[in-house]
């Protein structure tokens, strides 16, 4: 134990001698420099304005070299299959493309179920879009294609456009399925084609930092309420029952009633089905993780799961015995492309908005978490428009709106996949299921895919482990994430991204309104000032307040900052200019008085031009004086000699100023002379911002405190002089380069208070 003890013994020692030799040498320098304001330190570094750049002139320039990054910049494929190493990926994209395609058919199936479409337009969206991602996207490990999330989206589109209730046949109950399933392909479609316009749109004029205001408790929390949408919209498959087509908001609430009211009429070989389906999808699962480091790519528990339950469907004609609702008729091959409605653009807009952004935020947020794992980058904009390209073509070819799947592309990485081959490869197998294996399921039992969608919720379900992180964490976050869930919950998705998008803007800017507001002091023996409320070992700088705001300043918090400068200093500084105006009334009125009485000397008459703030101490001996009864007489006598004293030195300024002084109006005196007003925290000002600090000049002059402005950032700055901000009485000599400097140039100002060798630091 001594031995393995001994070498960080002296590591330590030795750590410590360094440390006290760095200090010794550190207290040997001696550096000095002139406080520097904002004019002198434009004069020293040789400030000129900025080279303004126009970009729309570089948009029109025309060289090769343009047109071929151009080129690789909207064809990513082009730039990175000449480089594709054979040897290295195409194995590992291979069995990556396998895996994937295993899941994407029944997920595909199901997924197209949710969405209320016929099963087969599921391996359609799970064909086209992966294969033109290929071509323009930029992630090598996201798994484009059919999203439970986008499906129940799409599928509250359909149920609001096209219920059930406008296809029954005559007096019966017997829905027209044909010519639903007709409507809503032609609105799934459009739709597809309206979402990839937004997308393509938006990616074209560089707007994909629109993802920037769905924070991550937003999507996680949206993502969250979205798969209890799912979940609710599979009962009826899982309980073999008919639904009522419902919408809009508290929709969600009237299917769950109307499930457990009809309860009673559940088909028993439906809930069978989809027990033993899902039980047996679970001990896939469970065995995939333990085995997971001796397999190559994980069992196909779906496939496995769908074709014995296709065969034992058949074999023993569940539909006919017991009841149990199957997926029919699956066409082979492919069908032509077919233009959209653009009548329905109207109908649809809103909706396509909501999807579009909905669709791009879960793809760029994995695309990024891949990315940063693989030593990568993903470029936002080349995204929204790989991923509009992906839905607007496909909305051609009859698909719905995709997106990319989370537990795909983790089967995706997980399976050895290293570049966008992958989708390539998983596309073409689907593309063979699609001409020639298709059909083989059309005994597959509904419930069957019902139970594939709710045992793929598992991911986007443990989500609810957020609340308890994000309790500890950020309390704020987790407001967020219940408005969020709460309102897509009862408000359906549409409304409900929009409720969280707005009341996550709206928390953002009530944070800029209530910032942390502080007095600094300075660090013993440096140039560091901190909150004095925080730092007990901070000191106030005697005769100096140096206020601080932790955000910046604008119309919704200028008011704020205003009210909490003053509060925090400890004056009352709307009292004090009060009183003083009211003081100087006072004796402007009696002046006029006396002068109109002619009991004004002939020297004071003299003197009739001269300021009036000139007399305020005669204001302040005559106001004392009313309260004597029996001294109206020697009032008159002490205002005229007052007068007489005054006349003769009215022309100095000097003297008219102390005598219009807080001391000589008996008004309390603040405890500071100087106000530093720290801005490092400021990122902008606006119009508001620069008049509330122009009202603060005006204010704390009044009452005879310097302010000074320091830490101000080269952007504030020039909006400052674009403002108009600077004038005769507020110049760059008020606006220091640090706190440190603004502070020692106020304590030299101050003749009565020289400079304490303790506040000078050596740096």
């Amino acid at each position: 134990m001594g031995l393995s003890e001994a070498p960080g013994e002296r590591d330590t020692q030795a750590l410590l001698s360094r440390t006290q030799a760095m200090e010794l040498r550190r207290r040997d320098y001696h550096v000095e420099r002139p406080l520097l304001n904002q004019e002198q330190l434009e004069e020293l570094g040789s400030r000129s304005p900025a080279p303004v750049t126009l970009q729309w002139r570089t948009w029109f320039r025309c060289s090769r070299a343009r047109a071929q990054a151009l080129l690789l910049q909207y064809l990513p494929v082009l730039a990175w299959l000449p480089q594709y190493s054979v040897r290295d990926w195409l194995l590992g994209d291979l069995l990556s493309g396998l895996s994937v395609a295993i899941m994407q058919l029944p997920q595909g199936l199901a997924y197209a179920l949710l969405a209320g479409l016929p099963p087969v337009y599921g391996l359609y969206s799970s064909f086209y879009p992966v294969f033109v991602y290929f071509l323009f996207g930029t992630s090598r490990h996201i798994s484009v294609g059919t999203f439970a999330v986008m499906s129940v989206m799409v599928g509250s589109v359909m149920e609001s456009l096209a219920p059930d209730d406008a296809f029954l046949l005559g007096l019966n109950s017997t829905v027209n399925v044909t010519a639903r399933d007709d409507t809503r392909v032609q609105l799934a479609s459009t739709l597809s084609v309206l979402v990839g316009l937004f997308q393509v749109g938006l990616g074209m004029v560089h707007f994909g930092f629109v993802v920037t205001y769905l924070s991550e408790p937003l999507v996680r929390a949206y993502t969250t309420a979205a798969s209890v949408h799912v979940f609710i919209s599979q009962l009826k498959y899982v309980f073999g029952l008919h639904l009522s087509s419902r919408s809009g908001p508290l929709s969600l609430i009237y299917t769950v009633l109307e499930v457990c009211w009809k309860l009673p009429q559940t088909v028993v070989g439906t809930v069978i089905t989809a027990i033993v389906a899902g039980v047996v999808l679970v001990l896939v699962k469970l065995l995939n993780e333990k085995l997971r480091r001796h397999l190559p790519m994980p069992l196909p528990g779906e496939l496995l799961t769908l074709i014995g339950a296709t065969g034992i469907s058949y074999g023993v004609g569940l539909q006919q015995a017991f009841g149990v609702d199957i997926v029919g008729k699956i066409p082979a091959g492919l069908v032509p492309p077919k233009a959209p409605h653009p009548q329905l653009f109207a109908k649809l807009l809103g909706n396509a908005f909501a999807i579009a952004v909905v669709g791009f935020a879960i793809a760029i947020s994995l695309g990024k978490i891949f990315a940063l794992r693989h030593g990568y980058r993903v470029y936002s904009n080349q995204e929204l428009v790989a991923l509009g390209l992906s839905n607007l073509l496909g909305g051609i070819f009859q698909c719905f709106p995709v997106s990319c799947s989370m537990s795909r592309s983790l089967v995706q990485e997980s399976t050895g996949g290293n570049t966008q081959v992958a989708g390539a490869v998983s596309s073409f197998f689907i593309l063979i299921i699609i001409v020639k294996l298709g059909e083989l399921f059309q005994d597959l039992p509904k419930a069957v895919l019902a139970a594939v969608v709710i045992v793929n919720l598992k991911g986007m379900v443990m989500q609810f482990t957020d609340v308890f992180s994000l309790w500890k964490a950020n309390r704020m976050d987790l407001l967020i994430w219940v408005v969020t869930f709460v309102a897509t919950i009862l408000l359906n998705l549409d409304l409900g991204l929009a409720v969280a998008v707005v009341f996550s803007l709206m928390l953002v800017v009530v944070r800029t309104q209530m910032p942390h507001y502080s007095v600094l002091g300075q660090m013993p023996d440096t140039d560091i000032y901190r909150d004095l409320a925080e730092y007990s070992g901070a000191r106030e700088v005697p005769g100096v307040k140096v206020f601080r705001s932790s955000a910046t300043v604008y119309f919704a918090n200028a008011e704020l900052y205003s009210d909490s400068l003053k509060q925090r200093c400890g004056v009352d500084v709307d009292y004090l200019l009060s009183q003083k105006k009211k003081l100087l009334r006072k004796q402007e009125l009696k002046l006029k008085r006396l002068q109109k009485e002619n009991k004004l000397p002939k020297q004071a008459a003299a003197s009739k031009g001269t300021s009036i703030s000139i007399n305020v101490n005669t204001t302040v001996v005559d106001i004392e004086s009313n309260n004597d009864v029996e001294g109206s007489k020697a009032k008159e006598a002490s205002a005229g000699t007052e007068l007489e004293e005054t006349g003769a030195w009215a022309p100095e300024d000097a003297k008219a100023s102390d005598m219009s002084s807080l001391k000589a109006l008996g008004l309390p005196q603040p405890d500071f002379h100087t106000l530093i007003l720290d801005l490092s925290s400021f990122s902008f000002v606006d119009t508001v911002c620069l008049k509330s600090l122009k009202n603060i000049f005006r204010d704390f002059r009044e009452i005879e405190v310097e302010v000074y402005m320091a830490a101000c950032h080269a952007p504030v700055i020039k909006q400052l002089e674009d403002g108009h901000f600077f004038d005769a009485s507020i110049t760059k000599q008020h606006l220091f380069a640090s706190v440190h400097d603004a502070v020692l140039f106020a304590l030299q100002q101050r003749r009565s208070s020289p400079v304490d060798p303790v506040l000078v630091t050596k740096l």
